[in-house]
């Protein structure tokens, strides 16, 4: 068995920790981080701000801070009508759109069939597609039907791109799940009804609650392939585009001011409540 002595004089001591030098790499990366947290920024900053401008004719110049906008946001003719108009496409389109990418993500994920690799390569079409391809295709398939353009093809047209954002989210979260659980529900002598509706629909619930929020952001954000396919039908995008040539009327930053600060709340909340929730399963 062999020791180790320490000279005289000497006592046993860690090595002393090397002192790291600064290097100009190591401000890079927050810095190009921060230039692009502002750069998104921006845009949103001048909405609000110019939210509260007490613009005339036109809201281009800072005139003023004011109240009014926000006690008054309909004060613009049609801004709120295009509103409303927004908000039923993307709620309809999101329901439709979110029913049928959950059946065909489920299918894509837990069954094999013929044609399945066809099917996974044509979802990502109208996601690689420009919108000006897709707008116009759909409006000559409308033209040449004879359907009148109008809520129910814009809806339609909606539908068609959002579903395949909703197969996607889905899809990933099928793919994540364990399937032992179900196994487990089975062999409790669960029914294939019980399993899906006790078991993998509540694990499945968080993707398809993110998937539909992607397709109601789409859906109301969009414009390209809604101007196509759109006719007389005045959506919210639609309405600024129009507007933007003499100023976004100040209502309309009211109500874009809103939408991102309900996003905002709506992001935190379920950033919360999945926090709570990974606590309480940790308990």
């Amino acid at each position: 068995m062999s020791t180790t002595t320490v000279p005289a004089g000497r006592t046993a001591t860690a090595p002393a920790r090397r002192r790291r030098r600064w290097q100009l790499g190591d401000l890079f990366i927050p810095v190009v981080a921060a230039l692009a947290f502002v750069y998104l920024l921006v845009p949103i900053a001048y909405t609000v701000a110019f939210s509260f401008n007490d613009a005339g004719k036109s809201n281009l110049v800072w005139r003023g801070f004011t109240l009014k906008n926000w006690q008054n946001p309909c004060g613009a003719p049609q801004v709120c009508e295009a509103f409303r108009n927004s908000l039923s496409v993307g709620v309809v389109a999101t329901i439709i759109a979110t029913v049928l990418g959950t059946m065909l993500a489920l299918a894509l994920a837990r069954f094999r069939f013929r044609g399945r690799p066809a099917i996974n390569l044509l979802i990502f079409l109208p996601m690689s597609t420009p919108e000006v391809v897709l707008g116009a295709a759909l409006l000559a398939q409308f033209l040449s039907l004879r359907v009148e353009l109008g809520f129910w093809t814009v809806v339609a047209a909606h539908v068609m791109f959002c579903i395949s954002f909703v197969v996607v989210t889905v899809k990933a979260r099928v793919a994540g799940l364990d399937p032992a659980l179900e196994e487990a529900a089975a062999d409790l002598y669960a029914s294939p009804f019980q399993t899906f509706w006790r078991v993998t629909f509540p694990l499945l619930l968080p993707g398809i609650g993110a998937a539909a929020l992607l397709s109601f952001s789409l859906s109301f954000d969009d414009f390209i392939i809604t101007n196509f396919n759109s006719g007389s039908f005045t959506t919210f995008p639609k309405f600024v585009y129009v507007a933007a040539t003499r100023g976004i009327p100040p209502q309309a930053n009211v109500i874009g001011s809103f939408m991102f600060v309900a996003a905002l709340v709506i992001v935190l909340v379920a950033q919360v409540v999945g926090n709570a929730r990974g606590k309480r399963r940790a308990g």
